[in-house]
């Protein structure tokens, strides 16, 4: 096919602003999924997305479409998450395309995400078409939404299509927008083949699949192909494209995106955007590749049956080949065994990789408290970093710890200002600046710690504005604050799977509510034995194991009160023997428990 007949988008907007719904209708129009074929968010092909009604990972799909000029075209949409901890998804999808659909839905008009999106599609030179979709809704306010994309992304009101991905109002103008609108396939006329690879996946029959995006050349089967990053070669066994499932073809020529079955093996031998040349005629120019994602949040994940260590390994290899934000590392914990330190982009981030373990792998978890990269700079000493709260140094040689912070922009109705600023406060952010948006709608430019921001701050968001507030973030600089180390103690033994790195002012609060706690879960001993929380060798919080007691006077019956005081007296110091030589084990259960109710 003519690369002047290809064209190459991606749908982008904010969490449940309608991307699958619409793709879903896109698939239908096309006749690229029969209606006999076709379920309710098609391309969300993972249980958990179904689920939760989120996309999590990009889907490309190659559409045919007779437009109204008596052409073919070749369409070829990848369909984005709209979550902040997925944005990285949306990045390699952007790189990709030449041209972006950006959807507003009608009744919320214009929100955080939504504005992250539009920007990163303005970075990558992109033509961007916006959607105002959900028209048909009674609550629908175009007027505003048209306003907003003017004042808020200085996008014109007259390049606006109005549609409704539910009912299929205006997909053929959505169809003939990108053929009109979005550029062919760029970079056609290099010399050389250049491949990038945006995404990978691995099967089990056939290895490694590697999804790319064809800029020039092409590449068939039986040719010998190379990865420019590291010179390794490779014969390819099958290329193809998505229709949505994978459809084996000849050749992908420039422009085309699809998939290449390699002898490629292992799977951290191919990299999520590098380029794949000829072997024997190499491009002398690799693509420009992503920015490289680091993982903001940090967690243990141990197997709940230590023999399924290996499983566990195995799986967290499998999900670390298309996911090239998630991390991990071995360590052993006293109290939880040997499992693995995993860095993630952000809590659903961490939730879903969690989730996939335990579905797709068959393997129970328990995950520790999730914590953030902290910078220490010792006395005299180099600056280092920390990501687990074991490893914090002695406080004595601490001349300092820094925290990473977050750039927020939060999107809300103008009436729960003063609520948003206390929960602000109240996590120990600042306010730089407010922009009121429209009559109704205000955004907040705030500056947070990220660690505060970890476990609730979005559900508190929510709450507190009825579900109308939304968030977006990027990470912003270190600075220095006063964090210490909290360990929590039971009968004086540290236990390191509880141990946090906290802020001296919140350290009493969360100590006496993790004391609580524990002393609630542990099962009933035969001795009191005191939960503690403490920093350094202060304690400052404390909570009781409840003990088990024998009614030793039940078989007296009557008599003088002296016989019932020696047998509880004799009782008593029996007890105290056994607190001096006695240990408490504490059941998986327990920490199961705590760990979940705090993450």
């Amino acid at each position: 096919m003519d690369v002047s007949l290809k064209r190459n988008f991606c749908i982008i907007a904010h969490v449940d602003h309608g991307k699958t719904t619409l793709s879903d209708r896109l698939l239908e129009f096309t006749n690229t999924v029969s209606m006999r074929e076709m379920t309710a968010q098609h391309l969300d092909s993972m249980d958990l997305e179904q689920e939760r009604g989120i996309t999590i990972k990009m889907h490309p799909v190659s559409m045919s479409y007779p437009a109204k000029d008596g052409k073919v075209y070749q369409l070829n949409l990848m369909d984005t998450p709209g979550h902040v901890d997925f944005s990285y998804e949306v990045s390699r999808s952007l790189a990709a395309c030449e041209g972006a659909l950006l959807l507003i839905d009608a009744a919320q008009g214009v929100e955080a995400q939504t504005v992250a999106n539009a920007h990163l599609a303005f970075g990558q030179h992109l033509k961007v078409i916006p959607v105002i979709n959900k028209i048909d809704l009674p609550s629908a306010n175009l007027e505003l939404c048209t306003r907003q994309l003017e004042d808020i992304l200085t996008i014109p009101s007259e390049e606006v299509i109005l549609a409704s991905g539910k009912s299929g109002i205006g997909i053929v103008d959505i169809l003939e927008a990108i053929i009109a609108r979005v550029p062919s396939p760029r970079w056609t006329d290099v010399k050389g083949t250049r491949i990038l690879v945006f995404d990978s996946k691995y099967d089990s029959y056939r290895g490694v699949i590697a999804y790319v995006r064809v800029f020039s050349g092409t590449i068939k089967a039986g040719e010998m192909m190379m990865l420019m990053s590291t010179g390794q070669k490779a014969e390819v066994k099958e290329v193809g494209v998505f229709r949505p499932k994978m459809e084996a073809c000849q050749e992908l020529g420039p422009g085309d995106v699809g998939y290449i079955v390699s002898t490629i093996k292992a799977t951290e031998d191919i990299k999520i955007g590098d380029t794949i040349t000829h072997s024997i005629r190499p491009a002398t120019e690799m693509l420009p590749g992503y920015k490289e994602v680091h993982p903001m949040v940090f967690c243990g994940l141990y197997p709940l049956d230590t023999s399924d260590f290996e499983k566990l390994k195995y799986a967290l290899a499998r999900l670390r080949l298309n996911d090239s934000a998630f991390i991990y590392q071995s360590e052993s914990s006293v109290a939880l065994g040997f499992g693995f330190r995993c860095g993630f982009l952000g809590l659903l981030h961490m939730e879903v990789v969690q989730e996939r373990i335990r579905r797709e792998h068959d393997v129970e978890i328990i995950s520790t408290y999730p914590s953030v990269v902290y910078k220490v700079k010792s006395h005299g000493g180099p600056e280092f970093e920390v990501d687990n709260p074991v490893n914090l140094p002695d406080p004595g040689t601490i001349e300092y710890i820094s925290e990473p912070t977050i750039k927020a922009a939060i999107h809300i109705p103008n009436e729960y200002l003063g609520d948003i600023l206390n929960l602000v406060m109240e996590k120990r952010g600042t306010c730089d600046h407010t922009d009121t948006l429209d009559s109704a709608r205000v955004m907040l430019t705030c500056t947070l710690p990220l660690n505060e921001i970890l476990v609730d701050f979005n559900d508190r968001l929510k709450s507190i504005t009825r579900g109308y507030g939304s968030m977006d973030y990027e990470l912003g600089a270190y600075r220095a604050s006063d964090l210490v180390k909290m360990d929590i103690l039971v009968n004086g033994d540290p236990v390191d799977a509880f141990s946090s790195i906290v802020h001296r002012t919140k350290a009493e609060g969360q100590g006496r509510v993790m004391c609580e706690k524990l002393a609630d879960i542990i099962p009933p001993q035969m001795f009191k034995i005191a939960v503690q929380a403490a920093i350094g060798g202060k304690i400052i919080a404390r909570g009781n194991v409840r003990e088990m007691r024998k009614d030793v006077t039940a078989k007296c019956y009557g008599g003088d009160i002296t016989r019932k005081r020696k047998l509880l007296d004799k009782q008593k110091e029996g007890k105290k023997k056994m607190k001096q030589i006695g240990k408490v084990s504490i059941p998986p259960d327990a920490f199961i428990q705590v760990l979940r109710n705090n993450s």
